[in-house]
């Protein structure tokens, strides 16, 4: 009996990893919003990583994080640092590329409570009455990415972060053209 429950066991171990085995390779979050100011605005907002805390989905989560700030003051070069509770962890972006007024390109590198290397864009296309807006992630699927999206999504979770961070984005760009008017 306890021979047949070990090899149900292991075959059990084997179907599961060959699931996550096949898996895709990448992973793609996306989220866009329209938002009411003209793309050069919304640009001079999102590759001046001094402005990100003011939309940012994580900075509220620990308002003692340590922000450091390196490279280029803003675009192509800028680096920001952060270092914060179990909530928002440690990691570095840095802006790779960024092509005024249409496209800011990130490298992003988590290192605490997990070790990942992503890349987040951000694209601004013209739009009726503004700017669409589309906020981007993507990266290699380790296999305990693989693992763990057998059981959290991804897109969900991080999605939702993504469209909290639209939201604030949109209020500030369209409350700071409210206030230079």
């Amino acid at each position: 009996m306890l021979r047949v429950i070990l090899v149900v066991v292991l075959l059990l171990v084997a179907v599961l990893l060959i699931v996550v085995a096949m898996r895709p390779a990448s992973f793609r979050v996306q989220r866009s919003l329209r938002i009411g100011v003209p793309r050069e605005a919304l640009f001079a907002l999102v590759s001046d990583f001094h402005q990100f805390d003011a939309w940012s989905p994580w900075a509220a989560l620990d308002p003692g994080m340590q922000k450091r700030f390196s490279g280029a003051e803003r675009g192509q070069g800028a680096v920001y640092e952060w270092l914060g509770n179990s909530k928002v962890g440690q990691g570095r972006m840095e802006i790779i590329d960024a092509v005024e007024p249409a496209r800011v390109v990130i490298k992003l590198d988590f290192l605490k409570p997990f070790v990942a290397h992503n890349t987040a864009e951000y694209v601004l296309a013209e739009a009726a009455d503004g700017t669409e807006f589309t906020w981007l992630m993507h990266g290699p699927n380790s296999f305990m990415s693989k693992l763990m999206g057998l059981f959290f999504s991804m897109d969900r979770m991080v999605g939702a972060q993504f469209e909290q961070g639209l939201a604030s984005l949109k209020a500030l760009a369209e409350g700071q053209r409210l206030i230079r008017n």
